[in-house]
């Protein structure tokens, strides 16, 4: 699955840790079906994370709301979208006020 473009109306590179991103990654398709009968933004959020993480150094992923606006997810959305992958068990996620969530995707079993 490819990985979008910066938004539009930003240059290129100022994202920081995200612009090191990956053009393409590998979503567990377990994850995905998982993630798409979920209600809302759930899958669009989804992708974002796995995008994230592609380019990430640790299992540890912030979601900035930024990254998630790539996506066509606004910040309402994606806290939504985050419970809601949350209480389905594909992610944890870390809270703290005025900061970015962090979360860490639950790895698939791999089947048997």
């Amino acid at each position: 699955m490819k990985c979008p473009p910066p938004a539009a109306g930003r240059p290129c590179g100022s994202r920081g840790a995200s612009s090191r991103q990956p053009t393409s990654v590998r979503i567990p398709i377990g994850w995905l079906s998982a993630a798409a009968r979920l209600p809302g933004k759930s899958l669009h959020t989804g992708v974002a994370l796995w995008c994230e993480a592609g380019s990430a150094t640790s299992t540890a992923i912030p979601l900035s709301n930024v990254h998630s606006l790539d996506f066509g997810v606004d910040r309402n959305a994606k806290y939504r979208a985050l419970t809601w992958l949350e209480r389905a068990g594909l992610v944890t996620v870390e809270r703290k006020l005025g900061r970015a969530p962090v979360v860490t995707i639950v790895q698939p079993e791999p089947p048997a």
